[in-house]
């Protein structure tokens, strides 16, 4: 019983986190189509093609099939990615890959995944086919940030857009700049986080849900009661033969009707399947083909009324034609909410995928601040923030109309689900094992039925699909860059890196003096030490008496178990340690309780010199390698973080010095990990050292 009422209580709360993108579709669809002539028939045949679509993608794809390939309960495309890569040697940057010291954080690894299939095997020998892999990750990503600059531009916009109905004087410049403000406060608030108001978030969309298909039964009952015939897949055959090409380009605008169908699958880790799975068929699905068959009926009515000259204009504010007077304003109200807390729950998503592609250094260090103690995954970033703001309200200004954001907004929408199809085959066939046949009857259809979606969107590219293309190729660029230049600078300090003997040899020469007091000594390679480190001892003279190398190191893993958060050994020399500070892409960066990182890994070290963890003998007892700790922690501590800046030599070639110069620019304005750590100011230090490439 107990957990009965939790799966129920999590599946309310997915409505205002989970769900605000898709049930608020109704919104905009049918308002963003534009037909010559539109028949009967033909909305028969658009009320099947949206019915069909929501049934196959909705209910079969995510619900049915997708929920399952999470990892370890985080959902999205690089969730998906990680688990392909833990099971198959599929990575490619070496500090991505699967360590054998991590076996036991991968939590039961799968016994088929020690041994690979042949497509697994064939990832593995094909640098390029892994690097198209990692490509798609990194689309599905800017795909999804695409959708977080969209959906609150297109949802608000049709909104509001409520109001030119009763007041005719009311313009579309008005409803642009009323929707642009909304935003800009939306977006001011973000700073607070969404737990002091997300309670009110699921009875707004609870109403929602309930209201627009109350609406929708009463249009069917009114205007067309025959509506559920169009279930009939011979109503899309017989639209597709008689508008031909008219028809295809129709694809484009409603597809728009499974809109914030990836986020089930992307906001996994916040929730629970099970939760999602019953809030989706108990309540969004039957909701919206109540709601979307009862729009369907209002407009076939409208029909009867519109001559030959204005039929074209049928779908204009389609929404809004189909609410009956007595409820209108009530209706607007709700509808408005509803669509601020779907543009909410877009800009969370985004704030979390970024944070993600951060902690998996696959996108330059912004800053992440966690806003919930209860809740990890409620995280925001300014810089994100701001940028987002500024493109939302650049978009309603700018293309004015919800017809224009949604030809912009379909390319978003299938180009996610498209490569979340493709990779839910490769899991299939890489991880699952499924049997051939049953991975065609999946891969088939839906590659068809997604490849045609895409299709038609392209043919709006220049009505407005240039924009969010152009935003993930961009987003695209930066990430490929910053990837290119980290993967330089790996080489560099690992071609380059200072053996535990190489550092007693330093440590031995007269002018080198040992100081007291603890020091952090910051590094991103795990099998040597950092080559500052030689630079830091020749012109310091000098190291702390306990010096501890600190690697940050993520794991392909949703989160790590806080016992095995730290890792710590000896590296030869007296008071001499190698830390390594594990977290996985959904874990918080930041260490909570009061608890900073020397209380931490100084008791970690004391627990691991009682218990000669490592089997090496030390020149001292435990006892006095203890009491040595204490000491230098008491006479002060400090973090010592290089930074290796790149210079490109003459004789490099065009690319490498066009994106190593980018790299550089990029890692000149990016965060340090210090303040995610809760460093102090007074404690840093930088050094800075530069390598030639």
């Amino acid at each position: 019983v107990g957990n009965v009422r939790k799966d129920l209580f999590l599946a309310y709360k997915t409505l205002g986190v989970v769900f605000g993108g898709l049930v608020t579709s109704p919104l905009y669809v049918f308002s963003t189509m534009h037909m010559s002539s539109p028949t009967e028939a033909d909305f028969l045949g658009i009320y099947s093609i949206m019915f069909w679509t929501l049934t196959l993608i909705g209910v079969v794809k995510y619900v049915g099939i997708a929920l399952n390939a999470d990892d370890h309960g985080e959902g999205g495309t690089f969730a998906m990615y990680s688990l392909l890569c833990r099971h198959a040697n599929m990575g490619i940057l070496p500090s991505k890959r699967v360590y054998s010291a991590e076996e036991q954080l991968l939590h039961n690894q799968s016994k088929t995944a020690k041994t690979p299939s042949n497509l697994g095997k064939f990832f593995e020998r094909s640098l390029t086919a892994r690097r198209v892999l990692l490509f798609m990750s990194i689309l599905g990503m800017c795909m999804l940030i695409g959708d977080g600059v969209l959906t609150p531009a297109i949802s608000v916009l049709s909104a509001i857009q409520g109001l030119r109905a009763p007041f005719p004087a009311v313009t579309q410049p008005v409803v642009a700049f009323l929707s642009a403000a909304i935003l800009i406060g939306l977006f001011l608030v973000q700073k607070y986080g969404t737990s002091k108001v997300s309670f009110l978030f699921s009875p707004i969309m609870a109403a929602w849900t309930f209201t627009a298909p109350m609406v929708g039964i009463y249009s069917i009952f009114r205007y067309y009661p025959g509506i559920f015939k169009a279930i009939s897949p011979h109503y899309i055959v017989h639209f597709f033969l008689k508008n031909k090409k008219e028809g295809w380009q129709m694809l484009g605008a409603t597809v728009l009707a499974i809109t914030g169908a990836e986020a089930m699958f992307a906001d996994l880790g916040h929730f629970s399947k099970k939760a999602i799975q019953i809030v989706f068929l108990s309540s969004v699905y039957p909701s919206l083909i109540l709601t979307y068959a009862g729009q369907t009926a209002c407009l076939i009515n409208h029909l009867k009324d519109t001559d030959q000259e204005n039929i074209g204009k049928v779908f204009d504010d389609a929404f809004y034609k189909f609410i009956p007077r007595p409820v209108y304003w009530p209706m607007f109200v709700i509808a408005t909410l509803a669509a601020i807390v779907a543009s909410q729950s877009l800009i969370s998503a985004t704030f979390s995928v970024i944070k993600q592609s951060v902690v998996l250094d696959y996108f330059p260090r912004v800053k992440v601040v966690h806003t919930s103690d209860e809740n990890e995954g409620e995280v925001y970033s300014p810089e994100t923030n701001y940028i987002l703001m500024v493109l939302c309200v650049g978009v309603i200004l700018g293309f004015g109309g919800g017809q224009a954001i949604g030809n912009a907004f379909g390319l978003v929408v299938i180009m996610v689900m498209l490569i979340t199809s493709i990779m839910l085959t490769l899991v299939m066939i890489i991880i699952w094992r499924t049997p051939p046949v049953l991975v065609a009857a999946y891969f088939v259809p839906f590659v068809i039925m997604e490849g045609s979606y895409v299709s038609a969107v392209f043919t709006k590219f220049t009505e407005g699909g240039w924009l969010p293309f152009a935003i993930s190729m961009i987003l695209a660029l930066i990430m490929f860059v910053w990837y290119y230049g980290r993967q330089k600078k790996t080489e560099y300090e690992r071609a380059n890196k200072i053996t535990a003997e190489r550092l007693g040899e330093l440590l031995a020469k007269p002018e080198v003096q040992r100081v007291q007091g603890l020091c952090f000594f910051y590094s991103n390679i795990q099998d040597g030490l950092t080559p500052i480190l030689g630079h830091y001892i020749r012109n310091m003279s000098s190291l702390h008496s306990v010096t501890i190398f600190v690697t940050l190191r993520y794991l392909l893993v949703p989160k790590v178990d806080p016992q095995q958060r730290i890792a710590v050994r000896r590296l030869g020399p007296r008071g001499v340690y190698q830390c390594t500070v594990q977290y996985g892409y959904a874990d918080n960066l930041s260490l909570k309780g009061g608890d900073d990182l020397a209380a931490r890994v100084v008791s970690c070290l004391k627990q691991h010199v009682e218990a000669g963890a490592d089997g090496q003998s030390s020149p001292v007892s435990a006892e006095e390698e203890a009491a040595d700790l204490e000491a230098a922690r008491a006479a002060g501590v400090v973090h010592v973080r290089g930074k290796m800046r790149l210079y490109v030599g003459d004789d490099a070639g065009w690319f490498d010095k066009v994106m190593l110069r980018f790299y550089e620019f990029l890692h000149s304005i990016c965060r340090s990990a210090l303040p995610a750590l809760g460093v102090p100011l007074q404690q840093r230090v930088e050094i800075g050292m530069l390598y030639k490439v």
